[in-house]
């Protein structure tokens, strides 16, 4: 290996990539020593033989081909070990280009923290910011360069599985979110230590899929997708991200993969995207099946026309791209293009001046395993859980409660509450992932007795176990019931039509309620799910999503009062699965249905219009008083801002946080407009009885939207002003007019 570390860095310098020169200028130089078959190369992403997340593409001369400089990144390559043995490979080349390693880090690398959609119910920019931040300092100790993460598609739809990936139905919320994601896992530059690229996904409008079926097609108009959909990449963008990946979806009848509209024109076009953009996994190769290509070669040139740079798994540049180009169906540039691309971001993360940078044993023993990052995975999952009810006050239990039945299917097990797209480590166990049970263990005292009964399993029909859960229910002070989803219910490729708890899990909660006992009940999901009974007749609900390697610990902390829940829902909770799409901020009609009224309305006849939970809502076992609403003007020119005060106090026994909302409605416009939109927040944190005064700025970008056009711009007229606990328990009001 030293002979061959030694040979890289005398290549190195002979080629003259320790000159000092500019990146680009490093990039054109070495373009012109390449073949076309290594520049090709570098346009091709292979999977390892570990972790697949889609369809194996079996080659068995893989190795063969990182020595003649054929591939240029691999992914689900996990370690320092495995990532040194691969790269040792690609330094064996004629022009030593190294690899890239990428790997799905979606909510954590060794250190899991929740779900991004649980994450998403923090509201708490800078803790995201943190945890995508420790995720990839463990990942850049582990070998990994590039995470496909943050997925930042806005999705109004709950039976897509992905939802758990994302931030949510709201483009404002979910702009906010996806950039302080991209700075957490960049940091203060590509190439230090703590830093891996980021991947804004799935470009473009996945969450928009028809039915809420996973890869399915999006129709819809071109100003909806400016206003709603794109936004929160274009705020990846602004952050810097370093790649995008596109949509297995087809937009408009034309796949995203090969979407020049979307990948040229808007992304390095209108925005100036200066990143490479990496296919989904086989989505090239996919356009066939899509009934848009006849065959691999014309997928290869529609895609790579189109804008995608890097082919992952699918062959179809490997197989085709050198024929096109003597065909003169692809042009030289558009290659060319691609590789200065992937060849800049490989300089700027340091891998032409070490290729083994980020290899290091000791560095990953180190990351993974620090202490600090148990400690911020816990305070994540703390402000991820929703206090959804607590109508009795159960909450927050008492330390010195004698005896507590935990019962339900969740209770036990570990590996569950790293939830979906968790990475799997080679050679560590799963001991390090604390356990409901655990956390509850290590939170109560001596004399606090815990009795534990599985009840029933997830999905089964059996109720074989009832009796014992109800007779261990009967022996105790209080009962903790935890049930919800299998952790892998919710994910890529788990569409659910039937989003209901599932199993006989809603008719445990029924036979325990019998018992008269005060229960607690707790929630396990990856997305909203349809619980109508339990939500009208318990009065202590805990919605825990999935929270990571630190679950047990942050539910017990939040159950005893040691930390008050302060999150928010980042997606609306229907009543049932025929309100889908449902969303806070949707359009009015000619017919709005006010107070229920159905009578010729825009109304279902056998169901409320209403959510069961709506969008930003959560609560406290403190109270909050909002009061003294001021706006320095009630008229402006788009010139001008508003600046807007308001009072919080915390009118309650705790401390706690509550998450202030701003909202706006522009009451009539060149087109309609939402009856209401989030367009800022605060976070704040408020002792018993402490008051505080927060500003908000209204400025000439929150009151614009696209037209019919496409220009994002204002329009003169009047606007309703509403600052609340969610996006339906409105505290204040008021009214202000923009002017020509």
């Amino acid at each position: 290996m030293k002979n061959i570390i030694a040979t890289f860095f005398l290549a190195t310098s002979l080629l003259g990539y320790s000159q000092q020169k500019t990146i680009d200028q490093k990039v054109e130089e070495l373009l012109k020593k390449m073949t076309l078959e290594e520049k090709i190369g570098q346009l091709n992403q292979y999977t390892g033989d570990n972790t697949v997340t889609g369809p194996l593409t079996i080659n068995p001369n893989k190795q063969q081909e990182i020595k003649e400089g054929k591939i240029g990144s691999m992914l689900n390559v996990i370690g320092h070990k495995y990532t040194r043995q691969y790269q040792e490979l690609a330094m064996q080349s004629r022009l030593k280009i190294p690899l890239i390693f990428g790997l799905d880090v979606i909510h954590g690398h060794k250190t899991t923290f929740p779900l991004p959609l649980a994450e998403a119910a923090s509201w708490d920019l800078k803790a995201m910011e943190l945890s995508a931040g420790i995720a990839a300092t463990e990942a850049a100790a582990s070998g990994i360069h590039w995470t496909f993460a943050p997925m930042v598609d806005v999705s109004r739809d709950p039976r897509w599985g992905r939802v758990m990936e994302g931030a949510g139905e709201d483009t404002y919320l979910g702009s906010r979110i996806a950039y302080a994601r991209v700075k957490g896992f960049q940091g203060n530059q590509l190439g230090d230590l703590n830093s891996v690229m980021a991947c804004a996904k799935h470009f473009a409008a996945y969450g928009a899929a028809a039915g809420g079926r996973d890869y399915n097609s999006v129709d819809m108009s071109d100003r909806m997708l400016w206003e709603t959909y794109l936004p929160p990449f274009k705020a990846t963008v602004d952050a810097g991200v370093a790649t995008f990946m596109n949509s297995f979806n087809d937009i408009n009848g034309i796949p995203a993969t090969a979407n020049k509209y979307i990948q040229r024109d808007i992304l390095k076009g209108k925005w100036n995207f200066q990143g490479f953009v990496v296919s989904d996994w086989g989505s090239i190769g996919e356009m066939i099946a899509h009934g848009y290509c006849q065959d691999g070669k014309e997928a290869a040139e529609k895609a790579v026309l189109a804008g995608s740079d890097m082919d992952m798994e699918s062959n179809a540049y490997r197989n085709h791209l050198a024929q096109l180009v003597s065909e003169n169906k692809v042009p030289m540039s558009v290659v060319d293009d691609a590789v200065k691309r992937i060849l800049r971001k490989k300089f700027e993360l340091g891998l032409f001046d070490d290729p083994f940078k980020y290899c290091n044993k000791e560095r990953q023993e180190a990351a993974l395993n620090n202490p600090e990052h148990t400690k911020a995975a816990r305070e994540m999952a703390t402000k991820s859980i929703v206090l959804l009810k607590n109508e009795k006050s159960i909450l927050p239990l008492s330390k010195d409660t004698k005896t507590i039945a935990f019962i339900g299917p969740m209770v036990k097990p570990k590996r569950i509450n790293h939830g979906f797209w968790a990475v799997d480590l080679k050679d560590v166990d799963s001991t390090y992932i604390v356990s409901q049970w655990e956390g509850l263990q290590n939170k109560v005292g001596k004399k606090t007795k815990l009795l534990y009964a599985r009840g029933c399993g997830v999905e089964d029909t059996s109720k074989a176990g009832f009796q014992e859960a109800i007779d261990v229910a009967n022996q105790a002070d209080v009962v903790i019931l935890s049930i919800g989803e299998r952790w892998n219910m919710s994910g890529e490729a788990k569409s659910r039509s039937n989003i209901h708890l599932p199993g006989v899990q809603e008719d445990l909660i029924k036979e325990l309620q019998k018992t008269g006992k005060p229960i607690v009940i707790l929630i396990n999901a990856g997305r909203p799910l349809i619980f109508n009974w339990t939500a009208d007749n318990m009065p202590t609900i805990v919605y825990t999503w999935w929270l990571g390697s630190e679950a047990g610990n942050a539910i017990a902390d939040v159950l005893f009062g040691d930390y008050n829940p302060s999150a928010k829902l980042p997606m609306t909770f229907p009543r049932e699965e025929g309100q889908i799409p449902i969303y806070y901020n949707h359009f009015n009609t000619g017919r709005p249905s006010i107070n229920e009224d159905k009578v010729y309305k825009s109304a279902y006849i056998d169901l409320p219009n209403s959510p069961k939970f709506p969008f930003g809502y959560g609560l406290s076992y403190t109270t909050f008083k909002y009061a003294d609403l001021k706006l320095s003007k009630q008229k402006i020119n788009s010139n001008e801002t508003i600046e807007v005060t308001m009072t919080i106090s915390n009118s309650g026994k705790f401390a706690g946080e509550e998450v202030v909302q701003l909202y706006l409605q522009d009451k009539f416009g060149s087109v309609v407009r939402p009856i209401i939109e989030l367009k800022d927040f605060q976070k704040i944190k408020l002792d018993a009885g402490e008051t505080k005064t927060l500003k908000f700025i209204i400025d000439n970008e929150k009151l614009s939207f696209y037209n019919q056009a496409l220009e994002f711009k204002s329009e003169p007229g009047e606007f309703n002003l509403m600052i609340g606990s969610s996006s339906t328990d409105i505290r204040l009001n008021s009214t202000f007019e923009l002017i020509p």
